[in-house]
């Protein structure tokens, strides 16, 4: 049997946008702010907000530049947030399997 432990679900990828951009970032070196507004289908309030959470957390680097006069942001997950979307995949793949 397996034991599916619901601590190792990670608070901050409960929320649909946070969880967004982290499976993003999974598949991605980096992506530009609105290639990843585009993508989620969110307004940049929402995406600045959530990223700053995630970057709070250590999950994501958030890159600020000018290119130009116009800024340019771009988003790259961190190690430590790789790990933790990995085990909180993890935990839900089992949790999934112990319901089967």
């Amino acid at each position: 049997m397996i034991n599916p432990n619901i601590h190792k679900l990670h608070k901050a990828f409960e929320s649909r946008v946070r969880l967004g951009i982290m499976s993003v970032l999974m598949v991605n070196d980096k992506v530009d702010f609105n290639s990843l507004k585009d993508l989620l289908q969110v307004t940049d309030g929402n995406l600045a907000s959530h990223a700053a959470a995630l970057e709070k957390e250590g999950f994501i680097h958030i890159k600020k530049e000018f290119i130009g006069k116009k800024t340019s942001t771009t988003y790259s997950a961190t190690k430590i947030g790789v790990k933790a979307f990995e085990d909180h995949l993890d935990a839900l793949e089992k949790l999934i399997k112990k319901l089967d």
